[in-house]
């Protein structure tokens, strides 16, 4: 069990720093408020009127956030992989190289029906 103690500890001191960020926001926090503080923040440019509804995002957004999470799962694979290179060897390159491959040729399709485009 003491080799959970630092885990517990860390975790009780990140818990505790954020419960102590958000409590004492407000008070330190300024006070003056106007509709430019308000609106939503769209690097720098006025935001664009939302339906009142919220409305819906657009295909291209969804397809780049899949992109994203494809190859940030590959990314997590690929250090399990750096770290045990020795122990695995030829087949475990031959794996990864399948691996790999199979992630560009999914990109390269998505590259090819322009779904990278925003225009």
């Amino acid at each position: 069990m003491e080799l959970y103690v630092p885990i517990l500890v860390l975790a009780v001191l990140a818990a505790g720093f954020a419960a102590f960020s958000v409590s004492i926001a407000p008070f330190t926090g300024p006070k003056r408020w106007n509709r430019a503080k308000l609106d939503a923040y769209e690097c720098g440019i006025e935001p664009t009127p939302q339906p009142v509804g919220g409305g819906r995002f657009p295909l291209k957004y969804m397809i780049t956030a899949m992109l994203f999470i494809v190859f940030d799962i590959e990314i997590i694979f690929l250090y399990p992989w750096a770290v045990a290179f020795d122990n695995l060897g030829l087949f475990g390159l031959v794996e990864m190289v399948l691996f790999i491959v199979t992630v560009l040729v999914a990109y390269a399709y998505v590259w090819r029906r322009r779904g990278l485009d925003w225009d």
